[in-house]
Order: structure tokens, then sequence, then C-alpha cells
């Protein structure tokens, strides 16, 4: 068996949205799964609307998600000279022709199809001329197609897909700018660039047909086609910016890990059991083209969200640490001389939803001149609380070790002496050292903090409630 070559050949007319990023995962899967090869292919055969900044945004997202390739990125800009090859080669071979009707009388054709209910395919009025009859006048060149028959092939996720001969055009090969068209120009590339299979969205199952002929006519092998369903949003419309971020880097500035999105693209139409949890190792062993569902998938953020929750929680630290960093930064947060980065990360791990959650719950522990909520001071900002401030903050001033266990034998002794009970001293001291009630286990908040910060904002706490 010859090696198994995929490709994802994104246009670069905008950033990597997420069904792009679905396919573009589901061709990488399959490529690594059979030990083939993964290509990617720059559409920007479209000058007008193609950028080199989406061009980046492409190549930023697919390195984000992890999807490298083994051979590319390929231009088709760079390629014209090879089409005009090929368009030259069905010319000479008869199997192409050049089309001379201007775009009003293509027009009054399709309106005169309309009126006569027929459908509106070009009628093959330059079909039959002379060859150079015309050449001194603008032309495009068409593709002469079959007009009886069937094409037909097995889609790998939808079954079997049949279109009569008599339905399809002849389709422009070049623009009368000389410009290659779509349809043609990737065929060229999958023939030549060997693709053995091609996984794309399936509003690409119309083009099929068209491109299976072309192969065909220039002696080609046909590739395997798989047309994944598209992705819609919760109100069952196509996925667009009204349903929220659309492009995956979208995504990683909302604080989601390139972990979590991969899990969750690949569950967006792909099943294994009831498993919900796959790391890229797992996927890569189970993904099989053949289980992608023929149904559209539903995107469900509340999902997204619980995947990117187990992916933080049971994250390694220090990685979270530096990708939490950027985030601090852009809350105006100096991390110099606060507490160690990846002890904070493990005391929100549990807790945070997203990277932008744990920046935010971790602003705190680097900023110590907060404002108290106002609720939380009206509750428990009493002179007792003062006085307990300050009983807590001798205590623990005498601690050699200052850790969990240490500080969590001083609350004990207080409560036993005073007869509190724990959350009548914790939540006190959550505010004077947090700002507010919510906020992680008290003991961690405080090891981490230092006994030095700890007493701090202890102190700053009890000269609040004395000058109220």
């Amino acid at each position: 068996m010859s090696q198994v070559r995929l490709r994802f050949a994104p246009s670069p007319t905008g950033y990597l949205h997420v069904g792009g990023a679905r396919t573009a995962l589901f061709n990488w899967l399959l490529a690594k799964k059979q030990r083939g090869t993964f290509i990617l292919r720059i559409e920007d055969t479209d000058v007008a609307r193609s950028t080199q900044e989406s061009v980046d945004a492409i190549l930023q997202g697919m390195e984000w998600l992890g999807l490298d390739w083994d051979e590319g990125p390929f231009y088709q800009s760079e390629r014209f000279p090879v089409y005009k090859e090929f368009v030259q080669k069905l010319l000479d071979s008869g199997k192409a022709y050049k089309c001379y009707c201007t775009a009003e009388e293509l027009e009054a054709k399709r309106d005169l199809a309309f009126k006569e209910g027929r459908k509106p395919k070009y009628d093959g009025t330059c079909r039959n001329l002379p060859a150079g009859a015309l050449d001194d006048r603008p032309h495009v060149v068409r593709f002469r197609a079959p007009q009886d028959g069937v094409t037909a092939f097995d889609d790998l996720i939808k079954g079997r897909i049949s279109f009569n001969n008599d339905e399809l055009d002849d389709l422009i090969i070049q623009r009368s700018d000389g410009t290659p068209t779509y349809n043609f120009v990737v065929v060229i590339d999958d023939a030549t660039m060997e693709i053995t299979t091609v996984i794309r969205g399936d509003d690409h199952v119309n083009n099929t047909p068209r491109q299976i002929l072309l192969y065909e006519a220039l002696g080609y092998p046909v590739p395997a086609f798989a047309h994944v369903p598209m992705i819609l949003g919760a109100d069952k419309t196509r996925l667009s910016k009204r349903h929220g971020a659309t492009s995956v880097m979208a995504y990683r500035d909302m604080g989601f890990l390139p972990e979590a999105m991969v899990n969750y693209l690949v569950r967006l139409g792909w099943s294994h059991g009831d498993e919900e949890i796959f790391s890229k190792e797992d996927l890569i062993e189970k993904f099989n083209i053949e289980q992608v569902g023929r149904s559209a998938g539903v995107f469900n953020p509340d999902k997204l969200l619980w995947l990117n929750a187990h992916y933080i929680k049971t994250g390694d630290e220090k990685r979270l640490a530096d990708l939490l960093a950027p985030f601090l930064a852009d809350k105006g947060v100096d991390l110099t001389g606060g507490p160690d980065l990846i002890q904070v990360v493990k005391t929100l791990q549990e807790r945070a939803r997203t990277l932008v959650e744990m920046a935010e719950g971790a602003v705190f522990y680097y900023q110590r001149n907060f404002v108290y909520d106002e609720k939380a001071v009206e509750k428990f900002f009493t002179p007792d609380t003062a006085s307990l401030y300050r009983l807590l903050i001798g205590k623990l001033s005498e601690l050699d070790t200052f850790d969990h266990d240490s500080i969590e034998s001083v609350f004990k002794d207080i409560c036993g002496e005073k007869g509190f009970k724990l959350g009548q001293i914790a939540q006190p001291v959550r505010i004077a050292l947090c700002g507010g009630t919510a906020a992680p286990g008290i003991y961690e908040v405080m090891a981490v903090l230092g006994k030095e910060e700890t007493c701090l904002r202890l102190e700053r706490a009890a000269a609040f409630i004395d000058k109220k």
C-alpha cells in the first residue's frame, strides 16, 4: 500500500476558524494514525481577499493547536506556471476549449434557462468551435465535461454519492485574465502532491464530481473523499461570529488551553464509546474517519468550558504558570517581589475554568492595596475582628515554619481558646488577605503569601477597622 498523504488547504481570507481547525485536526490525526504525511497548503489564488495577516493567523492557529505539518506550507500563488501548463495539456488533448461568450451573453443564457425551467448551466455555444477560430478575442477556458453517464464516489463519511453528468457544467478552469479557478487548481495540487485522502467540509460535496472528472481527464488516480458535516451554533444555524468567538486564537485569548480545544473539536462529530477526555496520543490511536457522524455537530461553549476546567485542574503547574503570566501582565500585575507563581497556580487550579479566571483570582497575591468588599466589611469588620487579627499576628509571628500544617495549628489553638468555630475566623481573615470572601483555602493562601506579607495584610485590615 502506498503511503497515505493528507492535506489541510485553508484560504487566507480570515483567521483559522473552528470549522477549519476541526478539518485540519481530522487530517492531522489520520496522517499520524496511518504513519502518513500531513501537508499544509495555502489556497491564496483569490488575490483580492488573501492577506499575509490571514496567512500568519492560520499558521499561528495551527501551531497553537500543535498541528505540525510534514510538508509545506505551499502557496498556490507561487504555482501559476504549473496550472498554465495543465490548462494547455487539456487544450492540446481536446479535453478543454476556449469560450468567447461575454458576461452579458452568459447572463442572457441563464435568464432564458430560468424562464424555460431548465438548469442554468452553460449551453455549449463554444464547445465545438474550430480551435483558434477566435483567438484574438478575450476568452475563458472551459473543461469539456462528459454529457452523459454518472459520476459517483464512495464518501468515507456519507457513503455512496452519485451525480448525473448531464447536470454538470463545462467548468471554467481559466478566467479571461489568465488566472486559474479554484476547482481546477485544487485538483492539480492534490494530484501533483499525490494526496491519497481528502478530508474537507461538506460544502465541497458538489465540487467533487467536477473534480473527479478532471482527475480522470488528466490520467491521475482519484483520491478517497471524506466530507465532514458543518458545525452549528446552539440555535442550529451555521456557526458564526454571533454565536461568540469562531477563531481558535480568540479562544486562546479567552484563556482556553490548546489541549482542551483539540479534545473538544474532535468530539464535534466523532466519538469513541462514552469517553470524553482524550489526549493527543489517545486520539492518534483511536481516531477513525469512518466513525465521524453524518449529522452536523452543535457547538456547546459549556462543554468546552468543562473540558478546559479539567485540563487546568490536571495540568502541569509550571506550564500553567508560564501561560498565566501574560494574562496577569495584561492586568498590570508585576510579578517581581511577589509570591512564586507556580505556588499561586496550585491554589487556583481547582477553582478556575479558564486562564482569564485564574488571572482574576491571582491578582490579590500581587496587589496588597486592594479595596475590601463593601458587604464583607459591613458584616465582618468589627472591633472584635481587629482584636482577632492582632491575636493572630502575634501567634503567627512566633512560628518557625510557615506552612499549611503550622498555620492550621494556630487557627485550632485560637478556636480552642476563644470557643470559635473555624468559619468565624477564616472568613474575616480571608477578607483581610484577599479583599473578599471568595478565595482559595485560607491556609494555602497564607502559606503562599508568606509570614511577613500575611501579617502586613492582617495589620492593614486591623488599622482599617480602627479608622471606621
